[in-house]
């Protein structure tokens, strides 16, 4: 007696894919989940540190000012700390998503186009020449050099017509001649390396609300920019001959894009200076979640990375009290081993 074994049509075998409308609401809902989840670490940034607040006293700091000593920690010091996190995640962010499109690389980093070591060497170069000792005189100078370093990139990535792989090189040469610069200026000045020593590192410790309003008009037009690529850039990841058959114009949307990294990434590092990993790890972790279309990578990409830099920002508070380590710090050794993990996947998120 032989068992005959059941036959499958083709409907049965294969897998029913879920409808749009289903994974829009998935979508959608991650998206209202990340949005809460800022919210509370927000709220956390301001209520942890090396002195915790009770809630109850943020509420009133916030919206019944006293005047008290915790009122003026809460208002002075940690709002303006917690909100310059918030811009530079974004800023982070969403100019990560932007690099890593462009250059169809899921692995591009927001300073592949030059714009941190621009930036480093204006800061330097204001520093050691110019004797500029304040933060808020950094900022200007570092977005000249960030904006200065994007030009460079664009002019020698595009004489010949701008494609991912000549502005990736173009901004890797740039990086490694500006940091040079940067280095050799630090040796011949100790000044300037020490007072360079702490903006280096990345931190939102010298945060306050002067910063804030400087850097906050360039990361919402950039902001705004990005979001207006978004439909161009998804049509640049499925390559050049596609793009220019959906009608899109190559040249505009790399020159925007640039633009909009430029001011992103560039207000962000005059800020805080240099942070690795944000603009790396979350895109890329985003895309794995949402797939690739640029309209939802962005709009999560601007809710987690400030929920990981304030996240790391709050680590870095409490976990050598009274002191604090640098934000750029714990990024960089919780990015490290999630890059490397990144990295040796099999499936790596694609474009």
């Amino acid at each position: 007696m032989s068992l005959a074994s059941p036959v499958r049509t083709g409907a049965e075998a294969a897998p029913v894919p879920p409808s749009a409308a289903s994974r829009t609401g998935r979508r959608a809902a991650g998206l209202i989940a990340s949005v809460v989840l800022l919210a509370v670490v927000a709220a956390a940034s301001i209520a942890v540190g090396s002195k915790p607040i009770p809630l109850d006293q943020v509420w009133d700091g916030l919206f019944h000012y006293s005047g008290d000593k915790t009122d003026v920690v809460i208002r002075d010091v940690r709002v303006p700390r917690t909100l310059l996190g918030l811009l530079v995640g974004i800023g982070l962010g969403l100019a990560g998503a932007v690099m890593q499109a462009l250059t169809r690389n899921p692995l591009a980093d927001p300073g592949l186009l030059g714009v941190n070591a621009g930036a480093s060497a204006a800061v330097v170069s204001a520093i050691s020449f110019l004797g500029v000792t304040s933060l808020t005189g950094y900022v200007w100078f570092a977005l000249l050099g960030a904006a200065l370093a994007s030009v460079i990139v664009y002019v020698i990535g595009g004489s010949r017509g701008a494609t991912p792989v000549r502005l990736a090189l173009a901004g890797t040469a740039t990086y490694s001649a500006l940091y040079g610069y940067v280095y050799a200026v630090q040796m011949l000045d100790t000044a300037a390396l020490d007072k360079m020593r702490f903006w280096t590192v990345g931190s939102l410790a010298s945060a306050n609300m002067t910063v804030v309003e400087q850097v906050a008009p360039f990361l919402l037009l950039g902001l705004a920019l990005t979001l207006v690529l978004a439909r161009p850039l998804n049509a640049i990841a499925l390559g050049d001959d596609t793009a220019r058959a959906l009608g899109a114009r190559l040249a505009t949307t790399r020159v925007l894009a640039m633009v909009a990294t430029t001011l992103l990434c560039g207000a962000a590092t005059a800020a805080c200076g240099p942070i690795a990993f944000v603009g790396l790890m979350v895109p890329h972790i985003v895309r794995a979640l949402t797939g690739p279309d640029m309209r939802w990578i962005m709009p999560y990409a601007a809710t987690l990375s400030p929920v990981l830099l304030l996240g790391s920002d709050i680590i870095g508070r409490i976990a050598v009290r009274p002191s604090e380590l640098q934000v750029g710090v714990v990024t960089t050794l919780i990015g490290g081993p999630v890059f490397i993990f990144l990295v040796r996947r099999r499936r790596m998120a694609q474009l």
